[in-house]
């Protein structure tokens, strides 16, 4: 099972719902999928039968942990989607850079959580790939990386914290938080340069490595 109450409890069956469904666009009624990350298929069929409409498609994977961590480690990759851009970079960098990066999300699965058995197969729904690419054209972390690297460019760099604030509307960053984590795995376990994306946009967002370097990585 996925998660205890604590020692000595009852286990708790947990499935999570993810996916390439941004909340005003589903609001609308607009078509979009979503995946249901479940312990067993006979439950994620329930789950299926629940939130699944004409409009809202939805599938089930029987990898709740490999679901979870594409809905995290995409908001790194969506970082320097918006580096990009705000440089003004076109499509051929910006596809680079999510394909990229969806290979590292697939390499960082395999590294620190290989014992949590994450399909490949998971990285192809709608929690994977296509929530990777709309997040990297219209999620909060690819507008804000945007306005940072607009920022430095034009030699009046904000911080994460005032773009935060002035662009969010009390939303949060995620990427942001997720790099910093994402960092730390890395570091501990010596394999920065097994990852050089997720390591520029780190050392973009937090240690001043310019934003124009996001297309150095190729060696």
């Amino acid at each position: 099972k996925e998660m205890s109450k604590s020692e000595g409890k009852m286990p708790v069956d947990m499935s999570v719902l993810m996916g390439a469904n941004v909340a005003n666009e589903v609001a609308k009624g607009d078509f979009a999928e979503a995946t249901i990350g479940c312990t067993d298929l006979s439950i994620g069929a329930l789950w299926v039968k629940l939130f699944n409409t004409p409009d809202f498609k939805v599938d089930a994977v029987q990898d709740v942990a490999g679901a979870e961590l594409c809905g995290a480690l995409k908001n790194v990759v969506a970082l320097g989607a918006g580096f990009c851009d705000g440089l003004g970079f076109g499509g051929n960098t910006k596809a680079a850079i999510i394909r990229i990066g969806l290979k590292e999300m697939q390499s960082f699965c395999q590294v620190f959580y290989g014992s949590r058995e994450i399909k490949g197969e998971t990285f192809l729904e709608s929690c994977g790939v296509a929530d990777l690419v709309t997040t990297c054209f219209g999620g909060r972390n690819r507008k804000c990386s945007e306005i940072y690297a607009k920022c430095i460019v034009a030699g009046a760099p904000k911080s994460w914290d005032v773009i935060e604030t002035e662009e969010l509307n009390g939303q949060k960053l995620q990427g942001t938080g997720t790099a910093k984590d994402v960092m730390t795995c890395l570091k501990q376990a010596g394999k920065e340069s097994e990852f050089p994306l997720f390591t520029a946009i780190y050392k973009i967002a937090f240690e001043g490595l310019p934003p124009g370097d996001i297309i150095k990585i190729n060696g």
